[in-house]
């Protein structure tokens, strides 16, 4: 009797740990989706798959979250490797309700503050855990171009 309230109270205790999940959206309701970015080189073909998919369905909610090499493009006055700037489609995206966001743990693993990003650019503390909850907690699908 004592293991099998033991093995009981360890199997409600893992239960009781779980995060909550999120529900489906409804049909007509929003669809979520959250772009990864941890490689600065994917930043332009993100920026296209992005303005695609609101193309197709501007209703979307759509985060990109950038963590390690992926944050580079989203820091004050960055540019590609042709020297072409990321400010004027930060700001398209922005205005169309796309909201973006950099780790600080990798912010301050490269000795950054929250200053160095973008002015169109939020900071959360780990990219991963953001993910990890849009996904859980708002039912985002993950997308990693």
């Amino acid at each position: 009797m004592k293991k099998t309230m033991t093995v009981l109270c360890v199997a409600a205790l893992i239960g009781a740990a779980q995060p909550l999940l999120a529900a489906p959206p409804a049909p007509g309701d929003p669809i979520g989706a959250v772009y990864h970015i941890n490689e600065v080189d994917k930043a332009r073909g993100l920026l296209a798959n992005v303005r695609n998919h609101l193309r197709d369905d501007p209703t979307t909610r759509i985060v990109v979250v950038a963590n390690g090499g992926g944050i580079d493009w989203l820091l004050k006055d960055a540019v590609d490797k042709g020297g072409l700037p990321f400010a004027p489609a930060l700001d398209e995206l922005s205005a169309a309700g796309v909201q973006f966001k950099v780790c600080r743990n990798t912010l301050a693993a490269r000795r950054l503050g929250d200053d160095a990003v973008a002015a169109q650019v939020g900071v959360v503390q780990a990219g991963v855990g953001e993910i990890a909850r849009l996904q859980a907690r708002q039912g985002y699908v993950y997308i990693k171009p």
